[in-house]
């Protein structure tokens, strides 16, 4: 457990890496869901928790809004942005199922994937 992410509320700011746009928390449903919103984007990042079969999925979705781009704009731009999305949402997804995973009285230690 990392106490600084502990107390968060919504409007807080995170930043996504170094020099990165920063994740403003839109949505607050503790045990539920947690929406971000991209700071200068028509971005959403959220993960929401829901039951399934006596345990809980963890389900995470982003959309992107381009109101004013061609529906050719909008395919390049899925195609350039998607496969590297896929690998990063899937390292984080897999790095979150570990720590859930881990028994409480383990130390609370970084995970890393290589």
């Amino acid at each position: 457990m990392l106490a600084e992410f502990q107390d968060v509320k919504v409007g807080d700011a995170f930043p996504l890496g170094h020099g990165g746009p920063q994740l403003h928390v839109e949505i607050l449903d503790p045990g539920h869901s947690l929406v971000f919103r991209f700071d200068g984007a028509n971005r959403i990042w959220s993960f929401n928790l829901e039951p399934e079969n006596g345990s809980t999925r963890l389900v995470s979705r982003n959309r992107i809004a381009t109101p004013n781009a061609s529906v050719a704009e909008r395919a390049v731009n899925a195609l350039r942005m998607e496969p590297g999305s896929l690998v990063m949402k899937r390292k984080l997804l897999k790095g979150i199922k570990q720590r859930a995973e881990k028994p409480a009285h383990q130390p609370n230690a970084c995970v890393a994937e290589g």
